[in-house]
């Protein structure tokens, strides 16, 4: 039987300019290496089909399935704060949109799938390094409930690619909500092509903010519904210690996803200053400094929305600012709400931020993991012996001791018990994380020694990662020193 794709392609629909029609470049022996069944079945495909050498054939681009029209987006964007006209998939090819079993149009792209026009003298392939990581980090963002692109597929090409040595080629099936970015608009706007900039709004209304199709002001509710989805996006990464590495413009994507695990990475010790990224020398991409990039990304994307609000530009630009005005406040709900919960408060009471912030920094100062206090506070709020466990995590033990006591007088001032205040935390503080000296070991494993089964076993656990797994109990312990993973790099 063929393997069957439900396509339905409306951004091939759209002008001529917004992409590029191009077809994957076939491959030499493409092999499966991991396909995520569920996400199969969801998507309405056949999971059985799929993993058959012609569905290996269609994940690596060798085959085109039946109606597919594959595209290379354009789009622009700016790159550690400097514009680039034209940027595009340059290694990327949307064969298409599915509707899944919810309802939701989904993209299919192929990374790593050969040169397009937008290459820019790129080879248009990716190494196998690069894609394990994004299929790793990717899904367990989609088990840690932050909202993510997926991954389908990871198949080996049989072919090396050049970087710095020749590495194993290998694609990346991704699904995501769209693949359209801060950047896409930037693309029209750059060309002072409103028209370009209408149809593109237009096209992302009827997509993920068709509630506001018939609003009195249409093109102000889309800038303020992808203005709240990402202060709740970068909320998000920063509750579970996220570092994005390289938030360029378009990197920004309009639906509220994180898109395009380059340079990232996960905090160990708590460093609000942390970075990973290799290329990120200035740090402008730091933990901390998400919510504040996120919101400069948002300011270009009010830029290119302006000719649509009103033909008034000095009016135009204050209703831009206003709506750029409720991003702080709507970030910093989304941020000390989740903060409460993963302090174990379920209600709101004067003091609660310069408690949480105290503990933060005392944090900061003694090198504790972020993760393991925050999932082992959990073991202390139902069990006082869980205190030491806590403790431990501390170069001065005695930093977190002050911090305590204020915590169970606060705590004690809610009727919840022991018990529930436990089960309330470890809901929302994972016991595992994608600690990056692990996947780094997985990544060793597969090019190396063509060894996935750490990659399975680590797609195993982080597929739960709320849950303990006394098996599994060294994957959450923080790297050894001379294990620890001081840069991450982006794999172009």
């Amino acid at each position: 039987m063929t393997v069957h794709f439900p396509f339905q392609n409306t951004y091939s629909a759209l002008p001529a300019n917004f992409f590029a029609r191009v077809a994957p470049t076939p491959v030499a022996a493409p092999r499966l290496i991991k396909l995520n069944r569920p996400l199969a079945i969801q998507l309405g495909l056949d999971a059985d089909l799929l993993s058959t050498p012609e569905g290996a054939e269609i994940l690596a681009g060798k085959r085109v399935p039946d109606g597919a029209d594959p595209i290379a987006m354009a789009y622009a964007g700016h790159q550690f704060g400097h514009f680039v006209p034209q940027l595009g998939d340059g290694r990327a090819i949307l064969l298409g949109e599915v509707i899944d079993k919810g309802g939701v149009r989904r993209d299919i792209q192929l990374k790593g799938s050969g040169p397009t026009p937008f290459s820019r003298r790129g080879d248009g392939r990716a190494a196998l390094g690069p894609v394990l990581r994004e299929y790793i980090v990717s899904e367990a963002m989609f088990a840690l409930g932050v909202p993510t692109t997926r991954s389908l597929a990871a198949v080996v090409t049989g072919e090396r690619v050049q970087r710095e040595i020749a590495q194993p080629g290998a694609v990346l099936t991704r699904v995501a909500a769209s693949h359209i970015r801060v950047g896409t608009f930037q693309f029209f706007a750059a060309r002072g092509d409103t028209d370009g900039i209408r149809a593109l709004a237009d096209h992302v209304i009827a997509r993920h903010y068709p509630h506001v199709k018939d609003a009195d002001q249409p093109y102000h509710a889309l800038l303020a519904g992808v203005v709240a989805r990402q202060a709740e996006l970068v909320a998000r990464w920063l509750l579970v210690g996220f570092i994005h590495g390289v938030m360029n413009t378009d990197n920004s994507s309009i639906s509220g996803e994180t898109i395009d695990y380059g340079p990232c990475a996960f905090l160990d010790a708590y460093n609000p200053a942390q970075v990973f990224s290799s290329i990120d020398e200035m740090g402008r991409y730091a933990y901390a400094n998400q919510p504040r990039i996120a919101l400069w990304n948002l300011t270009r994307l009010a830029e290119c929305l302006l000719p649509l609000f009103t033909d008034d530009k000095d009016r135009a630009i204050e209703q831009a600012q206003a709506i750029l005005g409720e991003f702080p406040e709507k970030f910093t709900t989304a941020y000390q709400a989740g903060l409460h919960e993963k302090v174990g408060l379920f209600t709101a009471r004067d003091g609660d931020e310069a408690l949480i912030q105290d503990l933060l920094d005392a944090m900061a100062k003694n090198e504790a993991d972020f993760t393991l206090t925050f999932r082992q506070l959990g073991h202390a709020a139902g069990d006082e012996a869980g205190i030491a466990d806590v403790r431990a995590q501390f170069t001065d033990p005695a930093a977190f001791d002050e911090w305590a006591a204020r915590w169970r007088e606060r705590t004690a001032l809610e009727p919840q018990t022991s018990a529930e205040r436990k089960a309330a935390m470890h809901a929302v503080n994972p016991a595992f994380i994608p600690r990056n000296h692990r996947v780094e070991a997985v990544i060793q494993a597969a090019v190396s020694n063509d060894d996935y089964a750490p990659f399975e076993e680590l797609l195993t656990v982080l597929s739960k990662p709320f849950d303990d797994h006394p098996q599994y109990a060294a994957y959450a312990e923080p790297p050894l020193p001379e294990q620890r993973v001081t840069q991450t790099f982006c794999g172009t």
